[in-house]
This record gives C-alpha cells, sequence and structure tokens, in this order.
C-alpha cells in the first residue's frame, strides 16, 4: 500500500549573498496514498529540489515534511524501507548482475534475501532472463527496468522517479512510464516523478506545475495537448528570451 507525502511551508535556498538562489519558495503540496503524480516546470522552476527534499535526499530551510503524517526526519533509516527512488541516469553498479543490483537495498539494510521474491522482481519487468546479465550487456530500456525493479525489491511505500525517461527512446520510455502506473494500479503503490516531456506527464493521473520555486496550478488526468498548452504559458515566449 502506498504512503502520503506531505510538504508545508517549505523552502530551500542555495548560496549566499550575490548567489543566493531560492529553489522553493514557501511549497505547499499533498500526495495522496496509491497515487501517480508528475511534476513539471521550467527549467531552474525548483522541481527537482522539490523531489529531493520530499524524499529526504535533501533537507529543507523551513516547513514540514510528512509521510504518512510522521514528519520525514524523525524516520532515519527507516526511509530506505519507505522510499524507493529512479533515476535518469538508471545508477546501477556496473560489476553487479540484473539480479544482484536487485538485490543491493536488501543488503544494504540487512534483510535476508528470497530468491524466488528477485525471480518475481525480474519478471514483473520483463527481465526473466536477463537476471546474470550485467548493465553493459542491457540496453536503456532494460537498465532502466532493473533500476525500477531494485527501486520495487523493499516495497515501498512511494517511488520517486527523477526524469526516469530522459535517456530513453520514445517506444521505451513509454514502456517504463507504464510499468510505472501498473505500480500504481496493480500495487497501490504512491509515484511521484518530475519530468519535462508532456507524454511522460500524460501517463500520471495528476500534474503539478512549479514556476519560480511555487506551485502554480494542476492538472487532472492530463494528456499531451492541455500538458502542452500550460507548459507553454509557463515558459517565456520567443520575444522575451532573445533580443529584437
Amino acid at each position: 500500500m502506498g504512503g502520503t507525502v506531505g510538504l508545508t511551508g517549505v523552502h530551500k535556498t542555495y548560496g549566499r549573498g550575490d548567489n543566493r538562489v531560492q529553489a522553493l519558495d514557501g511549497v505547499d503540496v499533498d500526495f495522496a496514498a496509491g497515487t501517480f503524480t508528475a511534476i513539471m516546470g521550467p527549467s531552474g522552476s525548483g522541481k527537482s529540489t522539490l523531489l529531493q527534499c520530499a524524499a529526504g535526499l535533501d533537507r529543507v530551510d523551513v516547513g514540514k515534511i510528512l509521510l504518512d503524517g510522521t514528519p520525514l526526519h524523525t524516520l532515519s533509516e527507516l526511509r530506505r524501507e519507505h522510499m524507493g527512488f529512479v533515476f535518469q541516469s538508471f545508477n546501477l553498479m556496473p560489476a553487479l548482475t540484473a539480479r544482484q543490483n536487485i538485490e543491493l537495498p536488501l543488503r544494504l539494510a540487512g534483510r535476508p534475501i528470497d530468491p524466488a521474491a528477485i525471480d518475481k522482481g525480474l519478471a514483473g519487468v520483463g527481465l526473466a532472463e536477463r537476471g546474470e546479465h550485467r548493465p553493459a550487456e542491457l540496453s536503456g530500456s532494460q537498465q532502466q527496468r532493473v533500476a525500477i525493479a531494485r527501486a520495487l525489491v523493499t516495497r515501498p511505500k512511494v517511488i520517486f522517479a527523477d526524469e526516469p525517461t530522459g535517456a530513453l527512446d520514445s517506444r521505451t520510455a513509454r514502456e517504463v512510464l507504464a510499468l510505472l502506473r501498473g505500480v500504481v494500479e496493480q500495487h497501490g503503490q504512491t509515484v511521484i516523478m518530475v519530468t519535462h516531456d508532456p507524454v511522460a506527464a500524460s501517463y500520471s493521473q495528476r500534474l503539478v506545475f512549479l514556476a519560480d520555486g511555487r506551485v502554480t496550478g494542476e492538472l487532472s488526468d492530463p494528456t499531451v495537448e492541455t500538458v502542452a498548452l500550460r507548459m507553454a504559458a509557463l515558459e517565456p515566449g520567443e520575444s522575451e528570451a532573445k533580443p529584437c
């Protein structure tokens, strides 16, 4: 079952003095259990910072982040069991096989390895016959599927995905997005995904927009067309971006 994630009054800055950047400026947003939410915004809007703070990978300056109503910072090492992560760069260990990469979070947590569960994880992402292959022997899509299986192996409540299809072609990107949607629909887990791609966002059930570190709106059941129209309104126009 998925978990709820809530951000209240979250501020995050980087740098000092003239180099100070306000990445998040009073963000209030909730993510319901068992839902698939995408986060979009122009470059520099704070979307990746929001994801990293919500996941506990970065600390906020001010504000609260709750997982199922519990302050995130009090969960300490238990966060590894509550959360899974999928990144654009896959982050697989090159010397390990697909199976060993999937097992890694369990080993780090000191939990027993159930070979049958790992087999099920491989089969669940369409890699039943690829368990003994190393990342260099797998395609980009297959590597990202291993990363998803690794994120799921601890049965986390929430999966955070940062541009998970950014390094994939359109066909394999759709396969990965369908897997993430299936995690929500079949297992009731919560997925929060940052993306710049309207097609990727259209796989979500809800889309949250950021601009200048603030939530500026959202869409339910987004389509490629509605996302593109909203993003066009957020992006600076050609006349603003370039001198005449």
